[in-house]
């Protein structure tokens, strides 16, 4: 099965190197691209990938708007990729809310990106570990707690919520199973019943609804290790 993508950038070499690198993969195919967030929510309506990749500072319509309208307009389940620099800001946090699937950094290494394509597709969250610390650490404070996010974790048996709170240290499901000694199945078990008892799209929003609910706090865990 082909993945669609379409990549999004006001910097046409960017663009054009990420669309390069992609469409060297006999499962991917880059679909369209454009240079605005404007373009970016037309050509995701004409094109229907299943991935975008999406810069945060454009002209006519930032990532984090064009993301906003692009989940909100979406029939189809479209996940969206946000690119960022070395030095996060508040925008990624806000993009993830939005109901992007996670963030990548512009500079990582090129045999990196089609395997995150791969796995955003797949219903994975993509939070890469060297800037999610301090990303949780430097914008989560300024959250107060979201007391219907707390009834909604009172659904949550102790297990589920135990498997919550790794996720929200960036754990994988391997991980999870080695640190609650648990199998790799139940594992698998206990995050789909959180995101669907949760209403969540992936495991980067779960990672957002951690905090907001007060079930972590930043500094309460090491991320991304």
């Amino acid at each position: 099965m082909t993945i669609t993508v379409a990549v999004v950038d006001d910097q046409a070499l960017v663009r054009r190197g990420f669309a390069m690198v992609l469409q060297h993969q006999p499962d991917i195919e880059v679909v369209a691209e454009a240079g605005t967030g404007r373009e970016a929510v037309e050509v995701t309506r004409q094109h229907r990938p299943d991935v975008v990749l999406m810069d945060i500072r454009m002209p006519e319509l930032d990532g984090l708007a064009a993301t906003a309208e692009i989940i909100a307009a979406a029939d189809w389940p479209v996940k969206v990729v946000i690119l960022t620099t070395f030095d996060p800001d508040e925008y990624v946090y806000r993009a993830l809310q939005a109901g992007a699937s996670g963030f990548l950094l512009k500079d990582l290494p090129p045999e990196n990106l089609a395997p995150a394509i791969r796995t955003v597709a797949d219903g994975g969250g993509l939070l890469d570990p060297s800037i999610t610390r301090r990303l949780i650490g430097r914008f989560a404070r300024s959250l107060a707690e979201d007391t219907a996010a707390a009834r909604r974790l009172a659904t949550l048996t102790e297990r589920e919520r135990d498997v919550l709170v790794e996720l929200a240290k960036g754990a994988t499901n391997a991980e999870i199973s080695e640190g609650l000694f648990i199998g790799a199945a139940t594992v698998k078990t206990h995050v789909s019943a959180v995101l669907a008892k949760l209403g969540l799209r992936d495991r980067a929003q779960a990672v957002v609804f951690a905090y907001e609910s007060g079930l972590v706090t930043p500094g309460e865990h090491d991320v991304g290790y």
